[in-house]
């Protein structure tokens, strides 16, 4: 594996440190509790660590910027914030950027099934075999509280009305399977000391400055605004769906909630659970009123054989934490459609950065 132990000041400086050492927090950094976010620059990464910072969080971020480094431009000189270019991996590395810690939200993976297909080993020791030491360093160095995100897509295929924490999981991929095989390990390391919780995402939609467009509301708002069709696979799927304003929200939330509350605990995170099919004719509507001038956009199905289709219960984090999204699978495609007429987001059909797949391809991650 090639070393990636580069480090990045939160000034934009870069360091090269035999040792993958951190750097040191700058002096005029404002105190406060310092929490690790890996794979920060990545797409819910983005919106969150900002979030972090305002609510007054010192961030060491840990990921390899494998789509660029303006995902995190507008707060890269924050003084509260330390940007560290490496793999997730290479465990001195690791152990060096939880140096200090309190927290740890873990967000680092290959994400989505095709990238995960695309090499099956390199993925498993990303998503599942780094996964058990990253656990272990941060319960051996004083962390607290770890919040790892699994996915909503653990559950495979269910025709039960609403899929609960409880509900077996059957992966049927092995980005399912990794996520499955890693909730016992970190829940297993619980202690009076350790306090690790487990979320499971529905399918996150809506603008991000580390935008990804190969996810269903995201996919089908980009086709319609700019190729002037949507194509859908299938149709009848069920699938959840949470706005990634949403998932900040929830990060925050269970970062800071009492050890007494979700330690040891997994929650469900989704709202709108619908048909591809309907959140097509969503994604329609809202883009015909904000680009009149792309016509009538029509809706072209075709056979898929992806068959996930699962209706997942939040009820138990509303009920535990109070927690209720505020933000709909409209709202999601009205952010993107501004972003598109703002040309935030450039080539939106053949720029790589925004397709993961694409990008593993063009990167050849060893």
């Amino acid at each position: 594996m090639e070393n990636r132990s580069l480090s990045m000041a939160h000034n934009g400086n870069v360091n090269l440190d035999g040792e993958g050492q951190p750097p040191n927090a700058p002096d005029t950094a404002q105190p406060g509790p310092l929490v690790l976010v890996t794979g920060g620059a990545g797409y819910v990464g983005a919106a969150l660590v900002p979030r972090l910072l305002a609510r007054g969080y010192r961030v060491r971020v840990l990921d390899l910027f494998l789509y660029g480094e303006q995902a995190l431009q507008a707060v890269r000189d924050h003084p509260r914030l330390e940007l560290i270019r490496g793999d997730i991996r290479d465990q001195g590395l690791v152990r060096s950027a939880l140096r200090g810690c309190g927290s740890v939200i873990h967000l680092a993976c290959i994400s989505n099934d095709p990238s995960v297909e695309l090499d099956p080993a390199l993925s498993r020791t990303i998503n599942y075999e780094a996964f058990g030491p990253l656990v272990r360093m941060s319960k051996q160095g004083g962390v607290r509280r770890f919040v790892f995100a699994s996915s909503g897509s653990v559950y495979g295929v269910s025709d039960a009305a609403d899929v609960t924490e409880d509900h077996p999981l059957v992966p049927i991929s092995l980005y399912n399977q990794y996520k499955a095989m890693c909730e016992p390990i970190v829940l297993g390391e619980q202690s009076s000391a350790f306090a690790p919780v487990v979320v499971r995402p529905a399918t996150i939609c809506g603008y991000s400055p580390r935008q990804r467009l190969d996810l269903t509301v995201n996919i089908l708002t980009n086709h319609a605004v700019n190729a002037g069709k949507i194509t859908v696979f299938g149709g009848s799927q069920m699938r959840p769906n949470l706005h990634i304003d949403d998932m900040v929200d929830l990060y925050l939330l269970l970062l800071e909630a009492p050890d007494a509350i979700v330690a040891g605990k997994i929650y469900n995170a989704g709202y709108q659970n619908l048909t591809v099919a309907r959140t097509a004719e969503i994604v329609r509507d809202v883009v015909r009123r904000m680009a009149p001038d792309r016509g009538e956009i029509p809706i072209v199905t075709t056979p898929s054989d992806d068959p996930r289709s699962y209706h997942i219960c939040s009820e138990k984090v509303r009920r535990e934490l109070g927690f209720a999204p505020r933000r709909t699978i409209e709202d999601g495609v009205r952010d993107l459609v501004a972003a598109f007429q703002a040309g935030r987001l450039p080539d939106p059909l053949t720029d790589v950065r925004y397709y993961n797949i694409r990008m593993m391809k063009a990167v050849r991650l060893q």
